[in-house]
């Protein structure tokens, strides 16, 4: 019984040592440091804000083209059909606080560069960012319009597309809520709320 507990005792002590060792293990000289140029190509994101957004313009009229063509066999011709596993893109105004809450282009999204990034970075999903810039603010003009956004003869670009107010801009929790010491549940309610201090 006691030579069990030893042996535990002493793997106890080298498995922490066997695992620090294999972290200082040799470099294998395996791939490089990418160029800024290959950074560059990587980062696509865009934020709220719209800074990274590429030049290029869009209509509703050719959103509808290449909505046609390349995204009515996943998600219906207008818009608001649901196929397989892609959900309706149009519609479900005011359903986000019902029982059965729509998630749409035009519901859901807080900020109208999210969607652009998204169409832009992964769709059509069976050929993932085909889209050109010009084609992306296209397809996006096309759901705004749907979605009742914008009108039908607004054309999107870098700078009218950060400007568009979507109808669930409130509807998130901020991403870095204001907080101050002594404060607590600094989001949930609108006027923070002193904590209590205990004698």
């Amino acid at each position: 019984m006691k030579s069990g507990s030893v042996f535990l005792l002493v793997m106890a002590l080298l498995v922490p040592l066997s695992s620090a060792v294999r972290a200082q293990g040799p470099a294998y000289q395996l791939g490089r440091t990418p160029t800024p140029e290959e950074i560059k190509a990587w980062d696509i994101a865009i934020g709220p804000e719209g800074k990274e957004l590429p030049p290029g313009r869009g209509t509703v009229q050719e959103g509808e083209k290449i909505y046609a063509q390349t995204c009515a066999k996943c998600h219906g011709p207008t818009g608001t059909e649901a196929k397989f596993l892609h959900g309706p893109l149009v519609g479900g105004l005011g359903s986000l606080t019902t029982l059965q809450p729509l998630k749409t282009v035009g519901s859901y999204y807080p900020y109208a560069t999210t969607i652009w990034d998204y169409v832009n970075r992964s769709m059509p999903l069976d050929q993932v960012s085909s889209l050109n810039p010009d084609g992306v603010y296209s397809v996006v003009a096309f759901l705004f319009y749907r979605n009742g956004i914008i009108k039908e003869s607004d054309t999107l670009d870098a700078t009218s597309l950060p400007k568009i107010e979507m109808p669930n801009r409130n509807g998130f929790f901020p991403a870095r809520p204001e907080w101050k010491p002594g404060y607590w549940q600094p989001y949930f309610t609108p006027q923070p709320i002193p904590r209590v201090k205990k004698p």
